[in-house]
């Protein structure tokens, strides 16, 4: 065990769980690896205003993040919140909505960034003291939108006041960045796998090697 310690204060880990409350995640020194799906190419997403929901989410209720949202924005006409069986497919879903939630469940990290970067749809990620994948190299605020816990009973008036502007930028940006979360067998230029070696190189000063 301790072994196990001194790796973990010594080495630079690739982890998928980032949270700043995971005690095997030293944030700031850790990579934080995106779960992504394999996939092959990318989509033509449709432009904004052939998306006719606000914001989408379907996933499991296990968190207090994810019973949150079902309780206040159940059934509302805007904001879809499945958590059991869709009745159309999950891709269609993401490629008809505006916003994807990426909502904290029973770890900080999931695979809904990537789908709803894969699919063009500007994620809203709902998790406090996540550690973004990327992060020094990607401006996750050029693309995305972090929405604090706390405010999830405000999240259609926070949706509401991003102007058709702001989301066109928002969803061109998208767009761009999605190439980053792709995985592909030989990596390619600027892939997930790419990534995070450059990830890993930023952040080497933050060990220093006894000589």
């Amino acid at each position: 065990m301790d072994k196990v310690e001194h790796v973990q204060v010594n080495a630079i880990q690739v982890v998928c769980s980032s949270s700043y409350y995971v005690s095997s995640h030293v944030a700031h020194k850790d990579v934080s690896l995106p779960q992504i799906w394999p996939r092959q190419g990318n989509l033509v997403a449709p432009i904004s205003v052939e998306r006719n929901t606000l914001a989408f989410f379907a996933g499991a209720i296990n968190s207090p993040v994810r019973t949150r949202l079902l309780e206040v924005w159940k059934d509302d006409p805007e904001i879809f919140v499945n958590f059991g069986r869709l009745s159309t497919p999950y891709s269609q879903a993401l490629l008809r909505s505006k916003f994807c939630l990426h909502v904290k469940g029973f770890e900080v990290n999931t695979a809904r960034i990537g789908d709803a970067l894969y699919y063009g749809c500007v994620p809203v990620i709902i998790a406090n003291y996540y550690d973004l994948p990327f992060n020094d190299i990607l401006n996750w605020k050029s693309f995305s939108l972090v929405v604090p816990t706390l405010d999830i009973p405000l999240l259609k008036d926070i949706l509401h006041r991003i102007s058709l502007k702001q989301y066109t930028e928002l969803q061109k940006n998208v767009l761009e960045v999605r190439k980053h979360f792709q995985w592909h067998v030989p990596p390619v230029d600027y892939d997930t796998f790419n990534m995070v070696m450059y990830e890993l190189w930023l952040r080497r000063h933050v060990l220093r090697i006894p000589l």
